[in-house]
């Protein structure tokens, strides 16, 4: 496996007795997507402050690009690109004006800036909107110039944080799927960090789940599912019609479903829990015994139910 291109060890920020972030672990790798998950407070932008050297950790280090962030924060910020949640431009510059404006702050000259900033306009879908003032841009459209300006020092690093916050869904839909297509094409790595549940999974190699300042787990969600599977088990509801008759007559045979840890029953409905999933052996016992299914539902660990069982465990 490649070396991280980010790796936090026990990084803590703390105000006062408050732990804003507690002892956070994690590596991510060259090329891949990682979305750090979690509510608003939960720490997520205090850790990306102190990967990016604007705050300094109480304890604990953060390398990004290999080099340390506190150390030497010049030196991360010539590779990694940021896009906060609320980016601000010039109101009564041009998307084009702005962008060459930023390309030649990073140290490129004003003709090469000005082609840098039309390509990277076109990158992210804004080249007939590059000679209008951003004063009239939409709240979508300045997230794309945003990661217009990111691009434009062609970065190892992108970190976003919120960038989809006030976005139509259309908009975001496009957003989402213009960080999968610019990951893939350019091999860049990228920090999503949301409270948007479905967008992460969407689009993320692997995710952190960060609640009260603490990574509870990370992984690929496929991985996070399946332990879960392994702890929780697997639930399946099955509905009967009404003619089906007492449900309690169906008892006897479901006991005989492999891995079964508990199965229970209110009207016409009946629950199971088993080891592994049993949703096709469990319909095969009703129908041979005469029931009329109506319908079957099967838990499956979207990461919504990942999400939720850690953040409940958390508070207890």
């Amino acid at each position: 496996m490649k070396d991280p291109i980010i790796q936090l060890s026990s990084l803590t920020k703390s105000y006062g007795e408050t732990k804003a972030v507690d002892t956070l672990n994690l590596s991510i790798y060259p090329g891949e997507i990682f979305g750090l998950l979690g509510p608003n407070g939960a720490g997520k932008t205090t850790s990306i402050l102190m990967m990016l050297g604007l705050t300094e950790p109480s304890s604990g280090t953060a390398y990004v690009c290999g080099h340390d962030a506190t150390r030497n924060p010049i030196a991360v910020k010539r590779k990694v690109g940021y896009l906060p949640d609320n980016v601000g431009f010039y109101p009564e510059m041009t998307a084009l004006e702005n962008l060459g404006l930023i390309a030649e702050l990073n140290g490129q000259p004003k003709p090469q800036a000005r082609r840098k900033a039309q390509e990277m306009l076109q990158t992210v879908g804004l080249e007939k909107e590059m000679q209008k003032k951003t004063a009239a841009f939409s709240r979508g459209m300045k997230q794309r110039l945003g990661l217009a300006e990111v691009l434009i020092k062609t970065p190892e690093v992108a970190i976003l944080d919120e960038p989809t916050l006030g976005i139509d869904p259309k908009g975001v839909d496009e957003f989402l799927e213009l960080i999968k297509r610019l990951s893939k094409e350019q091999n860049l790595t990228v920090l999503l960090s949301s409270h948007h549940l479905h967008q992460v999974q969407r689009v993320c190699d692997r995710v952190g789940i960060f609640v009260g300042g603490k990574l509870l787990v990370e992984g690929s969600i496929d991985n996070l599912a399946h332990e879960l599977q392994q702890k929780e088990g697997v639930t399946t509801v099955i509905v009967l019609e009404n003619n089906s008759g007492n449900s309690k007559r169906f008892e006897g045979p479901l006991k005989e479903l492999p891995g079964l840890r508990a199965l229970s029953q209110y009207g016409h409905s009946i629950e199971l829990k088993t080891e592994q999933d049993a949703t096709a052996e469990a319909v095969r016992i009703l129908v041979q015994h005469g029931a009329d299914i109506v319908s079957v539902q099967r838990s499956d660990y979207a990461l919504d139910h990942i999400y939720n069982m850690y953040f409940e465990n958390s508070k207890r």
